[in-house]
């Protein structure tokens, strides 16, 4: 029973997930992150060629056509200053926006999480103890998380590669056919190959990043699952503690009771069964268009009601259909509905008559 109990065998809740994202506990896959990276920096590239092409060819023109002999060493940095002036043009944006949409990337990936255990520092996490078991798990090649890491890398170099190589084969003999063409036919041959394999590379990593996630999120999962009584701990904890609702029930009840007895002194009767049932009622054309059921109960609380009512002489009439039709059908402050008007005006005019008869 011990074992069974412990075992993660439960889906985790949405409490659990909340809260170990408020941890910085997520699931995040860095093959899809660095596969998507990767679309993002070849479309800029895509985007900058041309500009990057045109600056790096007027940054030779420039440079083969001012050179200067005599070239002073102690000036280096002057002389290398425009070229760096240069690379920051070709370089600068191209790098900005592909730090943006890497956050972006990330973002997608993991959603929203901002954590701060993540940046608070584990002085455990640096003790020998610690140190000595992470590098064990890191250089033992038979540990399950090691090897399964180890045959992704392996699997996705393969793939990647494979895909990267079909793309040159296909044009083995537009390769073999550069000899003795111009250069710049030459280069558009190259530049088209090299498109083709940068493209298949980008889908085989997408293709890898995709059921690398998948994988993710089983492990994350898994890492996650809740054992039957952690289960049970948190619906006790979030509903609370069954003794303790019992006891606010009970107190609740018994405050119910006493405002509901200290109801019946004001009341106008007090309708009976003769024994079992009680119900104090009351009329008050300012509160109600009808008269209003201010108590009511079996057994002992209906003794209790008319003991009340006799030591604040308040009018006890026996009506047995009457008393159990308003005990069941009424709520407590609740108005007497329309089909028991007939029988609680009668029973009210022999309570008004009779005190004007004593008065």
């Amino acid at each position: 029973m011990g074992n069974e109990a412990a075992e993660k065998t439960e889906e985790a809740t949405e409490r659990r997930k909340r809260k170990e994202r408020e941890r910085g506990n997520v699931s995040k896959s860095q093959d899809m992150d660095a596969a998507l990276i990767m679309v993002c920096a070849c479309a800029l590239l895509a985007v900058f060629a041309k500009h990057m092409g045109q600056t790096i060819l007027q940054m030779m023109r420039e440079t083969f056509s001012h050179l200067n002999p005599y070239i002073d060493p102690n000036n280096i940095l002057g002389i290398m200053l425009p070229f760096f002036q240069k690379l920051a043009i070709i370089v600068l944006p191209f790098m900005v926006l592909l730090v943006i949409l890497s956050i972006a990337v990330i973002r997608m990936d993991v959603g929203p999480v901002f954590s701060v255990e993540k940046i608070k520092p584990k002085f455990e996490n640096i003790s020998p103890r610690k140190m000595m078991g992470n590098a064990k798990r890191l250089f033992n090649p038979f540990e399950p998380r090691s090897l399964v890491e180890f045959a992704k890398s392996i699997l996705k170099i393969v793939i990647v590669g494979a895909c990267g190589y079909s793309a040159i084969n296909s044009r083995k003999s537009d390769l073999l056919g550069l000899v003795g063409l111009e250069i710049p036919v030459s280069l558009n041959i190259i530049a088209s190959i090299l498109i083709n394999m940068i493209i298949n590379m980008c889908l085989a990593m997408l293709v890898l990043g995709y059921l690398d996630k998948k994988y993710q999120q089983y492990e994350y999962n898994k890492s996650i699952k809740m054992t039957k009584q952690e289960v049970k701990d948190e619906q006790k904890d979030i509903e609370g503690d069954p003794k303790t609702k019992a006891r606010i029930k009970s107190i609740q009840m018994q405050m119910a009771r006493q405002r509901m007895m200290s109801s019946v002194p004001s009341a106008d009767v007090v309708v009976t069964n003769p024994t079992h049932y009680a119900v104090a009622i009351k009329y008050d054309k300012t509160k109600a268009p009808a008269p209003m059921v201010v108590a009511k109960g079996v057994d002992y609380l209906a003794f209790q009601i008319r003991e009340i009512a006799k030591e604040n002489n308040v009018p006890i009439v026996e009506n047995r259909p009457v008393a159990r039709a308003l005990y069941n059908t009424v709520p407590l402050d609740g108005v007497i509905p329309s089909d028991l008007y007939v029988a609680v005006a009668e029973i009210l005019a022999f309570v008004y008559n009779s005190r004007r008869d004593n008065n």
